[in-house]
């Protein structure tokens, strides 16, 4: 019974091939029903995002619409805050034109170098002078420099569509003069002095040193009476600063004069680019053409109304007294007058306004070819600048020495004055070893105003190519801590130190914050340093500087100078975050196209005096046609603790508010909710900003919007961040 009961149990459990197939027929049944379940939901959930799709189109549309139809009404207001240009190269016009009357009412004998016949008389008057000491020299030195700065000033910070040929090589032709004169004023300085070093020998090595240190100029002289062949390691002013010599020097009538200039006037100008005038000048007659059409115009308009007053007044009776017709035409002629003086006045400033722009756009603008090829070790000046000025390192033959006789000092004077001495020399046929001229080994001390960011190469100038070179030069070691250099050199003449101009390029960040009113603070962060620059008015100041998350002092900190001025002055100090119109072929840089660059940066200089603009990350992703930064309202002169910042887009003809931050995962140019499109930024910005922060934004200093703008266009932040 128990077996059995088993079996049938198993036999219970065995499904039949119908009920295998009604279970498969459910299971395809359950299948589609629930693709059909699914088909409906996506066919459903599709729709609503087709729905929402078409809703945001529509909305955008709408948006568009919004922004086309109060363009026109937008721009016009934009041009009127853009007025503040033109009117700061209005006062900057009027300054360059006061100088010269502030020169001549000055009455300190010096000469106005812009003008030719009184640099040229103060150059002849200087050529007669002889007899002059090197003390006499670098005293005069000082008024020489300051006219080339003078004159340099003038050639950069007059705008290219100021600027004639004549003045530029006038201009050029002056500063080239003088730094000529300067130094060959030393040569006959360093001769005067050398006849006399027998006279003026030290007691102890028998030979004689002369050690002058100035704010510009630092000058050793060393003359060789002794001629000890043991006597070979020559050190000034017990530093360790001077020259190892061979035995062949070392027992020679040498003198070594190391005269290290703190300014580069060896380096060629750099020539004033004709490229950029004929650009300027072309958009220059083109609106030249405009405002000639228009004053047409106008003077027909006026001679069609004159006509028709004529015509009135003919009619008028004859009994009317010449008294009466005078007063008549004197009214007839104010009125005459006055209408163009104001379209006048108009059409100047559409002018200033117009040649405006494009020297801005001149600034920013790309160079199409890269310099010339550059032979091997030559080096190429727009990829490295020289720092620190030139060492000039010369080998000099004695001239004959003063002799006493009978009260008096008989010198025998050379008729061709100072010579080199030849090194090594040209002719070797009379000495036996080949390693008679080694080369000199050199320690220069680094000019203290100066950074370096990485060890200085060592560059000597080739007389011959009139360019920098780097052979002949071995053995270079650097001290940083004691701003020493020491290198070998094969034959004497300049040195300089040379380092990569776009060192601090890119930028890793930027930040530009209202200080008070018409003052801001803009802090750029490169690899090496954070830079910190204030601005107010039509002037700049360095802040502060950062080495590695330290403070470095500088001499420049607490100046405050015209911003071409503090350029320079920051190039010349290795601070260089000024990039070239070359710079983009040797920085890898975030391309911006540069007529909506330009707009950005106007637009933000307007807007500076009540709001903060900072570096955004998304600007690197957006296209080249956009620009994207972060702004935030700020009033206060401390920065905030959590900024709330707002990530702004800008195409030249659009601005809109990003829904995004800087924190987001990924990219999107999708619209802040509640928001809309404007034409410019001011527009975008009037719709969240306070009442106070416009206010403050309509008040602001024309000097002091177009230096933020002239700073910004300088630095290029959009581009090299």
């Amino acid at each position: 019974m128990g077996p059995k009961a088993k079996k049938s149990g198993r036999k219970k459990r065995k499904i039949t091939k119908a009920e295998r197939l009604k279970q498969l027929q459910e299971e395809e049944e359950r299948r589609q029903r629930e693709e059909e379940e699914a088909r409906v939901k996506y066919e459903k959930e599709e729709m609503e995002r087709l729905e929402i799709q078409r809703i945001e189109k529509e909305k955008w549309h709408q948006l568009e619409a919004k922004d086309l139809e109060r363009r026109n009404e937008e721009l016009e207001e934009l041009y009127l805050l853009e007025g503040c240009f033109p009117e700061a190269e209005k006062l900057k016009r009027d300054t360059r034109l006061l100088s010269q009357w502030k020169h001549y009412i000055q009455c300190d004998g010096s000469p106005d170098p812009s003008i030719s016949p009184e640099i040229n008389t103060f150059i002849s008057l200087w050529k007669e002078e002889t007899n002059e000491t090197l003390e006499e020299v670098i005293a005069k030195s000082k008024l020489v420099l300051n006219l080339i700065d003078k004159l340099k000033l003038i050639l950069l910070e007059t705008p290219p569509y100021d600027l004639e040929d004549k003045n530029i090589i006038q201009y050029q032709g002056s500063i080239l003069e003088l730094q000529e004169l300067l130094h060959l004023k030393f040569n006959i300085a360093t001769e005067i002095l050398l006849r006399q070093a027998s006279t003026l020998a030290d007691l102890d090595s028998g030979n004689m040193e002369k050690v002058i240190q100035d704010e510009n100029v630092t000058l050793y002289v060393w003359a060789n009476l002794k001629k000890n062949p043991r006597y070979k390691s020559v050190r000034f002013s017990e530093t360790q600063i001077g020259f190892e010599i061979p035995r062949i020097l070392a027992t020679s009538d040498i003198a070594l004069r190391l005269l290290h200039t703190h300014y580069d006037h060896v380096t060629p100008l750099c020539p004033v680019p004709t490229s950029l005038q004929e650009h300027t000048a072309t958009v220059t007659h083109f609106v030249k053409d405009e405002v000639k059409n228009e004053e047409a115009a106008i003077s027909k308009e006026l001679q069609e109304e004159g006509k028709q007053r004529e015509n009135e007044s003919s009619s008028v009776q004859e009994e009317e007294t010449k008294f009466e017709e005078q007063g008549d035409s004197e009214v007839q002629m104010s009125f005459v007058q006055e209408e163009p003086e104001a379209t006048k006045f108009e059409l100047e400033m559409k002018l200033l306004s117009e040649t405006v722009l494009s020297a801005q756009l001149l600034l920013i603008e790309n160079a199409n070819e890269k310099p010339c090829f550059f032979e091997d070790n030559e080096v190429d000046l727009c990829q490295f600048t020289t720092l620190g000025g030139v060492y000039h390192l010369d080998i000099l033959e004695l001239p004959p020495q003063c002799k006493p006789m009978k009260g008096w000092m008989i010198v025998e004077i050379l008729k061709e004055g100072l010579q080199k001495y030849i090194y090594p020399p040209e002719t070797t046929e009379d000495v036996e070893t080949e390693n008679a001229f080694p080369p000199i080994e050199v320690t220069l001390e680094v000019q203290e105003n100066v950074i370096f960011f990485e060890d200085p190469v060592v560059a000597r100038w080739d007389a011959e190519g009139k360019h920098w070179q780097t052979d002949g030069i071995s053995n270079v070691s650097y001290k940083s801590e004691e701003r020493l250099i020491t290198f070998s050199l094969e034959t004497f003449g300049p040195v300089t130190l040379i380092q990569d101009s776009h060192i601090n390029m890119p930028f890793q960040s930027w930040e530009l914050r209202p200080l008070d009113v018409n003052k801001v603070l803009l802090t750029v962060t490169t690899v090496f340093t954070e830079i910190q620059i204030q601005i107010k008015e039509n002037l700049c100041m360095l802040a502060s500087i950062k080495l590695n998350n330290k403070k470095h002092s500088s001499i420049l900190e607490g100046k405050w100078m015209t911003p071409i001025s503090f350029i320079c002055a920051l190039k010349e100090a290795g601070l260089n975050i000024f990039p070239s119109g070359h710079s983009h072929f040797y920085v890898v840089i975030n391309y911006k196209d540069p007529l909506v660059e330009m707009k950005a940066y106007r637009q933000l200089a307007l807007l500076s005096s009540a709001f903060a603009f900072g570096w955004s990350k998304w600007n690197t992703v957006c296209n080249s046609k956009k620009v994207i930064v972060k702004l935030k309202e700020h009033l206060t002169e401390e920065p905030t603790q959590k900024p709330n910042w707002t990530n702004l887009m800008f195409s030249g003809d659009r601005a809109q508010r990003l829904k995004i931050n800087e924190n987001s995962e990924a990219f999107s140019e999708a619209l802040q909710e509640e928001t809309e499109f404007h034409s410019t930024l001011y527009h975008m910005v009037k719709d969240f900003a306070s009442k106070k922060a416009m206010e403050k934004i309509r008040s602001s200093n024309c000097q002091f919007i177009d230096s933020v703008c002239y700073m910004l266009l300088s630095t290029r932040l959009l581009s090299y961040s």
